[in-house]
């Protein structure tokens, strides 16, 4: 159970095929008159077809193929159909691959363990040819929309990096910020979805930098009073770029409120306490710290023992949730070894 709740309101490779190739559908039934039939009837609709023999060669070609579709057999030597099902979809790499178990098994309770390994549909052997090419049409469907998605979030990810490659010194910032959040959500017992969502939301939590001047992003130098209200916007900015992507939208308060303050007085809307969201509390704490150890044209980085000996003096001082101070330094004290 979590130590903090929160307050209602990671980079993964991309697996997609190229979208000029036809989709990939991997065959798995250890009878190989049964394969042979799945291949006769999808030829037709160019797919590229693969096959698997056992549950160990299902896997093998599911990581080194990455296939957009599964039609797999339940009973197989091995590992069976559920074993198999239930490894991919626990598996963040493949879990988002449709998964058609294909069995001459018909009782209740064999589909009903199938659903609960993870299975995206579930076919009667014998089946109707047009059944089967309509569910699997309709799952790779639903596949390219899954792919489109995480090619959109990717270039996001994509943006930031080259944003943080122009300038040495802040090269490496969004991922040691989200290496720091996740450890801290740890720490503090958030669910492995909630650390995933902080992970994804603080590569990301600069991503409004992008449409800041570069001269004012490069600056060799303290800022103007307009200067600095001009880079205060990238927030609002960052919000606005992700806001349009479903996935993200956990991620939303991270981008828009990682510089707000616990008292009130921070930007863009000068929210304070809990109504600003956990995982955006736990950012603005492992932003600040990267920003006080980082080299900066006008200033040294200060080491870690110095940052962090600044942040627990001022654990008090309104900034960061005090709460989240203690945990904090446990973590960094065990990642920096200090």
């Amino acid at each position: 159970m979590a130590l903090i709740q929160t307050k209602s309101s990671s980079t993964l490779p991309s697996m997609n095929h190229d979208v000029n190739q036809p989709p990939k559908v991997l065959i798995v039934d250890d009878n190989t008159a049964n394969v042979e039939l799945l291949k006769v009837q999808l030829k037709p609709y160019n797919y590229q077809l693969e096959t698997a023999y056992d549950g160990d060669e299902a896997l093998e070609k599911t990581r080194a193929w990455h296939p957009d579709l599964i039609l797999l057999d339940l009973m197989m030597p091995k590992k069976s159909g559920y074993e198999v099902c239930q490894i991919l979809k626990n598996d963040k790499s493949y879990c988002l691959i449709p998964i058609i178990i294909i069995t001459a098994l018909r009782e209740l309770q064999d589909k009903i363990k199938a659903i609960e390994a993870g299975a995206d549909d579930f076919l009667i052997k014998p089946f109707n040819k047009i059944e089967l090419v309509t569910r699997v049409s309709s799952l790779l469907r639903l596949k390219a929309l899954y792919d489109d998605l995480d090619s959109s979030e990717n270039i996001l990810y994509s943006m930031v990096h080259m944003l943080e490659e122009r300038d040495v010194y802040t090269r490496g910032h969004s991922e040691r910020v989200a290496h720091f959040s996740l450890k801290v959500a740890e720490k503090i017992g958030l669910s492995e979805k909630e650390i995933d969502y902080i992970r994804r939301g603080s590569l990301l939590h600069d991503i409004g930098k992008i449409g800041i001047r570069e001269h004012i992003l490069t600056k060799p130098g303290p800022l103007t009073p307009e200067e600095m209200e001009h880079i205060n916007t990238h927030p609002l900015r960052g919000y606005e770029i992700c806001k349009h992507l479903k996935s993200l939208i956990p991620t939303l308060p991270i981008i828009r409120h990682h510089h707000e303050r616990y008292d009130g007085g921070g930007y863009p809307d000068g929210i304070k306490g809990e109504d600003i969201h956990l995982f955006a509390r736990i950012v603005a704490l492992t932003d600040t710290y990267d920003a006080i150890t980082s080299n900066r044209p006008y200033r040294r980085g200060l080491s870690a023992m110095e940052a962090l000996k600044i942040i627990d003096k001022e654990r008090l001082s309104g900034q960061w949730d005090p709460r989240l101070i203690t945990p904090f330094l446990e973590v960094m004290k065990e990642i920096k070894k200090v």
